[in-house]
């Protein structure tokens, strides 16, 4: 798995009747895959998130949609960024990643973590429980999912889940990309240096130099060649010329980037790049204007030969 150059489609509020809005999706990643991102991700998710919209906003269940842009595309990898945990038993996320990875020909990355937005749990009946209760039921899920992606039959007893000689198949692959994000030092960093291919930074840019050595160090701590661990960042982009920095919530500046096409690649550049992070995922704010073709094409068009590198 490489992720140099990512796209994540981050609401469906596209100004269009609900007719429109799947094969807007699909025009997004039609777009990405002939540009040359190398992946595209949707956020598991079941409301509009605080700072993007309203919780009533239009959001689709990841997975259906994910099998759907399987059919509609060839080349691009296909994932969610990330998976909340505690929305599915492990064994039935195991189901849906090996059928995404048969439904694209080899093209599912599972992205997980560990759930983070409580309103959305309390109003749809899913636990929260306290930070430390939602890593270790990630813990117990990968002693599950693992294995069982690589076609084991793991048999597990924990405090949170319990499976017999659990089976996914059909598979494509013996081996599914894992990807975590997060930046949490102690937790979150050497979790994805024991365990995982990728690991989307979920930082400031500010942060950014700081996590890269941590990383360094968490995977020199276990033995692993750092370079083995890819790392990228979630960026906002706002593709338009016309957008200052004042438009954005303050929230979100340490992870923006904004302005015309040339002005968003150069900060990629200097915030992200320079500072040690090997990849981007850009995640276009399309709530202004619905979807505008041909922004992420530009972007993408300056980036690829600094990706290169």
């Amino acid at each position: 798995m490489t992720i140099r150059l990512g796209l994540q489609i981050p609401n469906f509020s596209y100004g269009t009747g609900v007719e429109e809005l799947f094969p807007t999706v699909i025009a997004q990643a039609k777009e990405a895959e002939a540009a040359g991102y190398d992946s595209v991700f949707l956020m598991d998710h079941f409301y509009q998130l605080p700072g993007l919209g309203t919780p009533d906003q239009p959001m689709l269940e990841a997975y259906t949609a994910l099998g759907a842009l399987a059919a509609a595309t060839e080349k691009v990898q296909l994932g969610t960024l990330v998976t909340g945990n505690s929305y599915r038993n492990p064994t039935l996320l195991a189901k849906a990643i090996t059928t995404l990875d048969v439904i694209s020909q080899g093209r599912a990355i599972l992205g997980i973590g560990t759930g983070w937005f409580e309103f959305e749990h309390d109003s749809l009946g899913y636990e929260f429980g306290t930070f430390t209760d939602r890593f270790n039921k990630l813990y117990e899920a990968l002693d599950i999912i693992v294995p069982m992606l690589a076609g084991e039959r793991p048999t597990f007893s924990g405090k949170y889940y319990t499976v017999k000689e659990a089976m996914a198949e059909p598979r494509f692959r013996d081996h599914i990309p894992l990807m975590i994000g997060g930046s949490g030092e102690k937790k979150t960093i050497p979790l994805a240096a024991k365990h995982f291919d990728h690991l989307n930074v979920i930082a400031g840019f500010d942060e950014l130099p700081r996590k890269v050595q941590v990383v360094k160090e968490a995977c020199e701590k276990i033995d692993r060649d750092p370079a083995t661990l890819e790392t990228s960042m979630l960026v906002v982009a706002i593709i338009d010329e016309n957008v200052t920095a004042d438009v954005i919530p303050p929230d979100f500046r340490q992870q923006a980037v904004f302005g015309s096409p040339e002005q968003v690649a150069e900060q990629v550049k200097t915030k992200v790049l320079d500072a040690g992070i090997d990849g981007v995922i850009l995640s276009p704010v399309t709530s202004f204007n619905g979807y505008q073709p041909g922004g992420a094409t530009a972007v993408a068009e300056l980036l690829k030969p600094l990706l290169a590198e």
